[in-house]
């Protein structure tokens, strides 16, 4: 693939370097502005040119390429271990929350006396919330920063739970379920966008191959976990479960959880304002503030008074920035992000597909109770667990791969950039491998069904849908992240706005077309639409450089008029 030249377009740099030898909580205080990066190269299919690009990775030989860049983050190993954790378990309620209710529909029907269809209708509510509200919270994250996100989710959440655990009547409930919804939806987008935040693309798969096991886990745990609640304790204590689990989530976050919003601490030396600290980085940066007081003091006349004046400048003003959905859908119409986001949503209402009439087949074919068609879904969470452990590696191995074949050094602690990078095919040559995996087992499952096997076949067709679905998702949420480093909550908020719609239709779809086709043909006509559409990715592949390129070249010919209209 032939390559792109760069715009050679460069940001401002900051007017002094952060102190990259000291944790993020010791680090001495620095004031983001609009300026505040370091100076470098900003591909032109990159992302928006912002003060949050995150700045080169390589020692390579490009002239764009500065010498000795800094680190893209001061985290250690373990901290980033520590931060992907805390995300990923936080994504955990979205999922969760849409399944776990499930095994209570009955119940609830009957206690509010309402029909199945009304009742139904609150699942479906839910779903919308689910692809709407992340576009509003994931571009104000972007801006405003990660954790003032995560409060604001955390605090709907809790308090919608609170609600439908105490609702009386049916209205109650369909209302409090599309705040559950808007609460914890927007979880998935932020645990991706703090990956962008403080992970490289060298280093990407393997670590948003951990962030996606929650899309799969969860709904594979909570029809179990619902089941055994509901049946044992009331339908109630599902919703005071919730609310539990997610303070018993919240608080840690608080206590330990960083800001990596890129736009407020950069590479993370940068000390914001103190609603983006943690409790624990003010009682340390209190400790380190008074041992450099007590040092000063010990300095006579005018050299106390300098040290005193220079030992950091005061946090910068917190902000209220307003939510901001037109970021994700002006990501969603973009060509080669359009193509993958509807593709990666096609694959996945495929997932909805079987996942949806499961229950139903299982109980009607082998006689199962509601928990143990639960369990039935495990197979599908090893599935998931497995390529998060095998894809990321192959990922970020092929990544490097590539690397070696330009002449490029990578360093994983160093962003690279990607401007004459082919990132589309390092990471699409083992999403189509995965994909394959996908295809086959979806012109099999139906038949499998139909013809009704022994349960194991059921079993290992789950276990590989697991690991083909969910390592193509990884892929593609990989890729989307290179594309829009800077926009990730905006990016991944559209990936999940395409995802859900499309799941959704797929979930009210699926039984029509059993009733019609039969499970045989049924599932075979998903198998040969992914078959239609695949050649979407052949094109990413093929023009996705030269689309960044020319979409790397709007932005920065709009940001210079805004600017030029200020003058």
């Amino acid at each position: 693939m032939p390559a792109l030249p760069s715009t050679g377009a460069q940001v401002p740099a900051v007017s002094a370097e952060p102190d990259r030898g000291r944790k993020p909580s010791d680090v001495r205080s620095q004031t983001p502005t609009d300026n505040s990066s370091d100076t470098i190269p900003i591909p032109s299919g990159h992302g928006e040119l912002t003060t949050g690009e995150p700045p080169s990775e390589a020692k390579e030989s490009s002239p764009n390429q500065p010498e000795n860049a800094p680190p893209y983050s001061i985290h250690s190993l373990w901290e980033k271990r520590f931060i992907v954790l805390g995300a990923s378990l936080s994504a955990f309620f979205s999922p969760l929350t849409a399944q776990i209710y499930l095994p209570a529909l009955p119940t609830l029907s009957k206690e509010f006396n309402v029909t199945s269809s009304q009742i139904n209708l609150t699942v479906t509510t839910y779903m919308i919330f689910q692809g709407v509200t992340p576009m509003f919270i994931g571009g104000f994250a972007d801006t405003a920063g990660r954790r003032p996100a995560y409060l604001i989710c955390f605090v709907i959440y809790i308090s919608a739970n609170i609600g439908l655990a105490l609702s009386r009547d049916y209205g109650s409930i369909l209302g409090l379920r599309m705040l559950q919804s808007a609460g914890s939806s927007t979880t998935v987008a932020l645990n991706q966008a703090v990956v962008a935040d403080i992970i490289t693309s060298a280093e990407r798969g393997h670590y948003i191959g951990i962030t996606v096991i929650p899309i799969v886990l969860a709904p594979s745990l909570g029809p179990v976990l619902g089941g055994i609640l509901a049946q044992y304790l009331g339908w109630r204590s599902i919703f005071w479960f919730l609310t539990i689990a997610a303070v018993v989530t919240l608080i840690p976050m608080l206590l330990f959880f960083p800001e990596t919003c890129r736009k407020i601490v950069g590479d993370g030396s940068i000390r914001p304002h103190p609603i983006y600290r943690t409790f624990w980085q003010m009682i340390v940066d209190w400790r380190h503030d008074r041992a450099a007081r007590k040092a000063a003091a010990h300095k006579p006349g005018l050299e106390r008074t300098t040290s005193t004046m220079t030992s950091g400048s005061p946090p910068p003003k917190f902000k209220l920035v307003s939510p901001n959905f037109l970021g994700s859908l002006i990501i969603l119409f973009e060509k080669e992000v359009g193509l993958l986001l509807f593709y990666s949503g096609l694959v996945f209402a495929g997932f909805y597909a079987i996942a949806t009439a499961l229950p139903s087949q299982l109980q009607e074919i082998y006689g199962y109770s509601d928990v143990v068609v639960g369990l039935m879904y495990l197979p599908l969470a090893g599935g998931s667990i497995i390529t998060a452990l095998v894809a990321g590696p192959l990922i970020n191995r092929n990544f490097r791969r590539h690397a070696a074949k330009l002449g490029m050094t990578v360093d994983s602690s160093r962003q690279m950039d990607l401007t004459n990078f082919p990132i589309e095919r390092a990471r699409l040559e083992i999403g189509a491998s995965l994909l394959l995996l996908c295809i086959v087992v979806m012109l099999v499952w139906g038949w499998v069904i139909q013809e009704r096997v022994s349960v194991v076949a059921p079993c290992v067709l789950l276990f590989l849908m697991g690991v083909g679905m969910i390592g193509f998702v990884n892929t593609i949420n990989t890729l989307l992240i290179d594309i829009y480093p800077s926009k990730a909550g905006a990016a991944v908020a559209a990936n999940n706005l395409t995802r859900c719609l499309l799941g959704a239709a797929a979930s009210a779809a699926i039984q029509p077309m059993i009733t019609a086709l039969g499970n045989g043909w049924a599932y075979f006509l998903l198998g040969a639409i992914y078959i239609v559409f695949s050649p979407m990715l052949y094109l990413v592949v093929r023009n996705g450089p030269r689309w960044r390129a020319e979409a790397g070249h709007r932005r920065e010919e709009t940001k210079l008029k805004a600017r030029r209209s200020l003058q």
